[in-house]
């Protein structure tokens, strides 16, 4: 019974991320990914759609449990190992960008008055991959679909900005193919515009930026459970605040219950990556299942946003991701020049 009440909302956020593939398919050059398409059709659906019910269990389904699965599966398609060997060089690189993009987001979302859940999706799809990010941090954090979308939205917007000017700002620097893999493997967002701006500039270019993007991915481990304890001890600080006793908070906050157990799948996966010899056909059908499940993730997200709700944030959150964006783009460059990478 309870399947059947969910299937409705499963049926069209699949029926969505097919129609999205197929638009993504279709483009000439790779510059926008099927979860975007997915996320804004969504939106748009939205309009029509809002106060149907039959929908709604679906829908919230598929944009929190289907979510997780897609992030799982995701591990697969990361061996650990050989990720951090052509990573090494980049490390440094993306610890002083991962600092810049939530140390700088903190201090420039409070400037802003933004909520901190908003803030920190937007940092985290500049400084790490994009939609990946946002989508495997925004249920460790309860945040809003709305705040979710806002957050795809400002990296997105900047992505196709960079996969325009960084060529052509790498070539007027005489950047090498190492060089400037390794500045868009690190300074642009999703994984999709990586790889457009790296062989937009050469091959070379490109495998090393995908590689690079690759190793940021990692950081999705870390980044999430550090959000998971941030988010306990808020959970905490309300129940005291709503002067819940010992027991009564334990019971409602245990660490157990808001611990992202879904990031320990995402990193069994990437270790059983790295071990064993998968054929290379079963892990790109993996990746291809977790491709798409995140695409039907966003659906049910975009179907659950309105472009009303969206406006009331204003441009304060635009503003934000493009600060966080320059600041990135800036701190990868000084730090490649300064190691003499370039």
């Amino acid at each position: 019974m309870k399947i059947l009440k969910l299937f409705p909302g499963i049926l069209l956020s699949a029926s969505v991320a097919l129609l999205a593939c197929l638009i993504e398919s279709l483009i000439p050059i790779h510059l926008i990914g099927s979860a975007v398409i997915a996320m804004f059709i969504g939106m748009v659906l939205n309009h029509f759609l809002r106060n149907t019910k039959i929908f709604a269990s679906g829908l919230k389904f598929t944009s929190k449990k289907v979510l997780k699965l897609a992030i799982i599966l995701l591990g697969l398609s990361l061996n650990i190992t050989t990720v951090l060997n052509v990573g090494k060089m980049s490390l440094t690189v993306m610890i002083f960008t991962l600092l810049t993009c939530f140390g700088g987001g903190y201090f420039i979302g409070k400037a802003l008055g933004l909520n901190w859940k908003l803030s920190n999706l937007i940092s985290a799809g500049t400084g790490i991959c994009g939609g990946s990010a946002i989508a495997a941090i925004a249920p460790t954090i309860e945040a809003d679909d709305n705040d979710v979308a806002y957050a795809m939205s400002a990296t997105f917007l900047f992505d196709m900005a960079m996969i325009v000017l960084f060529p052509i700002m790498g070539r007027a620097m005489g950047m090498s193919d190492q060089a400037f893999g390794i500045w868009a493997g690190t300074a642009v967002n999703d994984t999709s515009s990586v790889v457009a701006t790296g062989y937009a500039f050469s091959e070379g270019a490109g495998d090393f930026a995908t590689m690079v993007k690759l190793t940021r991915t990692l950081a999705i481990i870390p980044t999430v459970i550090t959000f998971a304890f941030i988010q306990l001890r808020l959970k905490r600080k309300e129940a005291l605040a709503n002067s819940l006793n010992g027991s009564e908070m334990k019971a409602k906050f245990n660490v157990l219950k808001i611990f992202p157990w879904f990031i320990l799948g995402f990193l069994a996966m990437s270790i059983v990556a790295s071990i064993l010899s998968i054929p290379a056909d079963i892990v790109s059908r993996t990746k291809s299942v977790s491709k798409f499940l995140m695409v039907c993730a966003l659906a049910a997200i975009g179907l659950n946003t309105s472009f009303s709700n969206m406006k009331k944030s204003g441009i304060r959150p635009m503003i934000h991701g493009f600060i966080i964006s320059a600041l990135v783009v800036i701190v990868a460059l000084a730090v490649e020049v300064a190691i003499g990478i370039v």
